[in-house]
């Protein structure tokens, strides 16, 4: 009798230690994959790899935003010319200008701050001060703006579409109304690409 509970003791043992392999294995693997997220707005695509192992809670974060069709119809409320793209603000998505900039998704989350630059093609998010995150993020257009380093979360950076970036970022501005765009540059769907 004690041999057979020792028998299926270690047995238990050998499943539930499989299968906890086996999952961290999964999470190994998730972790080390690499993930893309295609924007398409109505003005072409732009292709972004993502940074989870540096920013994992943003990258959920708008992950979870994009797969929910959050950021569908939103617009590029701010450009600066030489500067930046912004977007993600769900204000934005109705003809009402003077609320753009404004909105989030209806909660905040601390920075996840990590070794990488703001330089030409990063993708960082947009804040109003330390742990202020929501859904706005930011694209440079230019070479780099080391003012801001430290002080945004970095979660990816522009691979293809680069063309679309200074695109949007060369569009004609109303400078007294927070550098809006005066023609609409809208995002109509964010696919992300898990490899």
């Amino acid at each position: 009798m004690k041999n057979r509970l020792i028998i299926i003791a270690v047995i238990v043992l050998i499943l539930f230690g499989g299968y906890y392999l086996w999952t961290k294995d999964r999470e190994r693997e998730e972790k080390t994959q690499n993930i893309f997220a295609l924007i398409k707005t109505n003005l072409g695509d732009i292709k972004l790899e993502l940074f989870p192992s540096e920013a994992p809670k943003t990258v959920e974060n708008f992950i979870k935003l994009s797969e929910s069709d959050f950021y569908d119809g939103v617009k590029f409320h701010r450009v600066i010319k030489d500067f930046m793209i912004q977007s993600g603000d769900p204000n934005s998505k109705d003809d009402d200008w003077s609320d753009d900039g404004t909105g989030g998704p209806g909660y905040g989350f601390n920075d996840e701050i990590n070794q990488r630059k703001i330089v030409k093609g990063t993708l960082a998010m947009a804040n109003a001060g330390p742990n202020t995150n929501g859904s706005q993020f930011f694209i440079l257009t230019a070479e780099a703006a080391p003012w801001l380093d430290g002080k945004h979360t970095v979660l990816g950076k522009v691979i293809e579409g680069m063309d679309v970036v200074l695109k949007i970022g060369s569009e004609e501005t109303d400078k007294s109304r927070g550098d809006h765009p005066i023609k609409d540059i809208i995002i109509e769907d964010i696919e992300i690409i898990k490899d």
